[in-house]
């Protein structure tokens, strides 16, 4: 492996409750000509294991940052090591909603996060190099990147999920940045309608997807995972589906994140059973 661009290295929670090994790294991207920063956690064992890993590309949310699952959740170590996976954690700028902004070209994070960095990873790490040990996930904006991502892109991931999804943009139009993204609702509106997961998801990925999405009950954005649920239903899309107690918050998704890790465990035994 190479560590040319690693920030910090090696940080190993020996004598603790994790056995983790966590990177910090600077991922050059070419689209937008810059290093993205990434959290890159290993499982137990990686260093001397012979085998290949399954990888969970985890998104965070509007406001936040690469650091913030690690920071926020530091047992997604311990579910590294549990179920064997290596979790990647990138930065998507503070609104980038993981677009190519057709009004920026600077602006690449659908780019970097679809193409960029799996090749990246694939070459630095032990990897499952293909879509069958690849899935993507995240929150509010990054639940609605990582379904986005996950159909347009289901040859580089085999299962896609949110949590506290903001799965309609073309409503959010005021704070979080989108206007930012996809420029003016009337000019560009042929974005902000299609690039909405709620509209999205009209194209069938070319390739299977597996699928899980899960909202709190309190949450505000709850109405919009209703929605994308009924119509996949209607659309015949296969997923599963949950409300649980729980508002847009921390506390929801540092439960909501043992869901779904195990959910992407399970896919990638099947993923990995001969046909």
């Amino acid at each position: 492996m190479k560590f040319w661009t690693v920030i910090i290295v090696g940080l190993i929670f020996s004598g603790s409750a994790f056995a983790a090994q966590t990177d910090t790294l600077a991922v050059p991207s070419a689209s937008m000509k810059k290093k993205i920063p990434t959290v890159i956690i290993l499982p137990e064992g990686y260093t001397s294991s012979k085998q290949s890993f399954p990888v969970i590309y985890l998104l965070h949310g509007a406001g936040g940052s690469y650091r913030n699952w690690i920071t926020r959740v530091p047992h997604i170590q311990q579910l590294a090591d549990q179920n064997q996976v290596i979790i990647v954690c990138p930065d998507g700028a503070v609104t980038s909603w993981y677009f190519d902004s057709p009004i920026d070209s600077s602006v690449r994070y659908e780019t970097f996060v679809a193409k960029e960095l799996p090749a990246y990873i694939d070459q630095q790490y032990k990897t499952i190099s293909n879509r069958n040990g690849r899935v993507i996930t995240g929150l509010s904006m990054g639940g609605h990147g990582a379904l986005f991502l996950g159909f347009r892109h289901s040859n580089t991931f085999s299962a896609a999920g949110s949590m506290s999804g903001a799965l309609h943009v073309t409503v959010i139009r005021q704070g979080y940045g989108v206007e930012k993204i996809l420029g003016d609702t009337a000019v560009n509106r042929k974005y902000w309608n299609d690039w909405s997961v709620l509209n999205a998801i009209e194209q069938k990925p070319t390739d299977s997807l597996s699928i899980i999405i899960d909202c709190g009950v309190e949450d505000r954005v709850l109405p919009m995972n209703r929605a994308v649920h009924e119509k996949m239903q209607k659309l015949n899309i296969a997923h599963e589906y949950t409300e649980r107690p729980g508002n847009h918050d921390w506390k929801y998704w540092s439960n909501a994140i043992d869901y779904q890790v195990l959910y992407f465990s399970k896919h990638f035994k099947r993923m990995q059973k001969p046909s």
